[in-house]
């Protein structure tokens, strides 16, 4: 057992109050000064942070943050461009199995038609430009209506992956319903910017 002024000595977590306050801040500073410079290479380096600064320097500012917040939004915002670079084929597929059932999302997110890879990494890294240097409310409906898409399609791909593929089939579901969830949180936060709620 330790004694007190031994456990007094260890390092810990950094305090969730203060784990807060660094996430809302550094989302506000960097989504301010971005705005206010309207500088297309700060934009460009905004967007390629993960590239250059890695997964965990984000995932240390924001992962954390409540969905309904804005460095909630970019944390998801990060992951989903992640999720594209790295699997744009499957996302491209699912996406287009989506399109039909989910027309009008389909417009709002603006992929290009016929969805491939290309056309879903060009759709994130956009996204992120317009949180940066568009509108931001613009921004997050896109990536919210990205999402609903792409898990209407993962929807369609487990019930037909259903009673051969069980396993992939419920690893689809989940998949689907994450998205259609990450999909409602970034609606619902472009709801709130615009109603300049969104901190």
């Amino acid at each position: 057992m330790l004694d007190m002024d031994e456990a007094d000595q260890l390092q810990g977590d950094i305090d969730p109050a203060d784990r807060a306050l660094i996430a809302h801040e550094t989302a506000a500073a960097i989504v301010s000064q971005a705005r206010a410079s309207r500088q297309p290479d700060l934009v460009a380096r905004l967007v390629a942070l993960v590239d250059e600064e890695g997964i965990d320097t984000v995932a240390m500012m924001w992962s954390k943050a409540e969905p309904l917040t804005l460095p909630g939004a970019l944390w998801r915002l990060y992951m989903l461009r992640e999720w594209v670079k790295f699997d744009a084929d499957a996302v491209a597929r699912s996406y287009d199995h989506g399109i039909h059932a989910a027309g009008v999302r389909h417009a709002i997110a603006g992929v290009e038609v016929p969805p491939g890879p290309a056309e879903v990494k060009r759709l994130a890294d956009e996204v992120l430009s317009g949180v940066f240097a568009g509108d931001l409310a613009v921004a997050l409906d896109r990536a919210g209506a990205f999402c609903r898409v792409a898990a209407t399609g993962a929807a369609f791909e487990a019930e037909s992956d259903a009673g051969h593929a069980d396993d992939r089939a419920h690893q689809t579901t989940l998949r689907a319903a994450q998205l259609l969830r990450t999909g409602e949180d970034l609606e619902r936060c472009a709801t709130m910017w615009r109603e300049e709620k969104l901190d």
